[in-house]
């Protein structure tokens, strides 16, 4: 293998497992039992997922990573986590997110959707107190931070319903994916603001649904315009912030060019979902800092790291961004916790081949 570079970086790709055999993941799941049954309180479900954050930040630690999310613990679903903190904005039926067996609660406008307060900002601000609070690994110092996690507008507005189903209660009227795009782009530009007045200096932008409709890519780019111009106010105005565009579940080979060419600081990409992808890179390089799905995180067998190692040796001499993040294709969270953890963990020993040192 040839030498590291000094930039590549373990990294969170979003979820970890809830549930486990742990006893902070027993008592979360005990107390949404009772939660729904009107026996405990909201702050006793809260406190619960307080404990369950905690735990999954200090496991993705203990892997070896050195940027770490929530593990998204208190999300039901990555559409209903924000649209339903929003006024004016109902959640109708359930339906698969994406072709997963995931399920979303679907957004419809009742008018125009109002951000009452942060939506993450609290959730992002637990969790960096969280990782201050536990040890630092030998080798470490200065390097751990936390990742906020947002759904971008486009897969908010296109999985949220155009009109109403017919009901006794409130009544909808009918939007445009546009309209929906522009409502979402500009709260979740208010969001990114938000958070970097917490502190976060780079920010995950979840954007899935994009590559099922390639069709949608002038409405799409109108939205991340939005973000953009979010950030560059924060940096006009003497802030640190990276923004990270990442996708998954679908083969982007096709819209990489366009995505090279969108201003965003970081692409995250699922190689596991894009059989040509490697070879697309390998190609016409990256100009951009790229963060490498290279690790399965939907299937449990667990990959090889001198083989996966291979792959990244041969997509760096291609890569002129500054930074290079090795994850997982996905968030974690349909896995079982010990896998989970055995993905994270991977991510050591392929970076230990990838530099030629002995792993541990």
């Amino acid at each position: 293998m040839g030498s590291a570079s000094p930039h590549i970086r373990l990294s969170s790709t979003g979820g970890y497992p809830r549930l486990s055999d742990s006893p902070e993941s027993r008592l979360l799941e005990r107390t949404a039992v009772s939660f729904g049954r009107g026996e405990r309180t909201s702050a006793d479900l809260l406190d619960a997922q307080n404990t369950v954050t905690r735990h999954v930040i200090a496991e993705q630690v203990r892997a070896g990573l050195e940027i770490v999310t929530d593990g998204l613990i208190r999300w039901n679903d990555p559409v209903s986590h924000f649209a339903g903190k929003l006024d004016n904005v109902a959640l109708q039926d359930s339906f698969p997110f994406l072709g997963t067996a995931k399920l979303f609660r679907q957004p419809i406008f009742l008018g125009k959707p109002v951000r009452r307060g942060a939506m993450v900002v609290d959730e992002y601000s637990f969790a960096r107190n969280a990782l201050g609070h536990l040890r630092t690994p030998p080798g470490k110092a200065g390097k751990l931070a936390v990742k906020p996690v947002l759904t971008g507008p486009y897969t908010l507005a296109k999985l949220s319903a155009a009109e109403g189903r017919p009901t006794n209660g409130a009544g909808s009227h009918r939007t445009s994916l546009e309209d929906r795009v522009i409502a979402y782009a500009e709260i979740i530009a208010l969001e990114i603001a938000a958070l970097v007045q917490s502190g976060a200096h780079l920010i995950q932008i979840d954007e899935p649904a994009i590559l099922a409709h390639p069709e949608d890519w002038p409405v799409f780019a109108s939205a991340i315009a939005v973000l953009l111009a979010s950030r560059d106010k924060v940096r006009s105005a003497g802030r640190k912030l990276d923004l990270a565009l990442y996708t998954y579940f679908g083969d982007a080979s096709s819209l990489y060019e366009k995505f090279v060419a969108l201003p965003f600081d970081v692409l995250g990409f699922d190689f596991i979902s894009s059989a040509t992808l490697l070879e697309t890179i390998v190609s016409a390089g990256s100009p951009k800092s790229l963060a490498l799905g290279l690790i399965d995180g939907c299937k449990p067998q667990i990959e090889n790291s001198a083989l996966v190692a291979k792959q990244i040796d041969r997509l760096l001499p291609r890569i002129s961004g500054n930074q290079i993040f090795l994850g997982t294709s996905c968030g974690l969270d349909s896995l079982a916790a010990p896998v989970a953890f055995a993905k994270l963990a991977l991510l050591t020993s392929v970076l230990a081949e990838i530099s030629g040192s002995p792993k541990s």
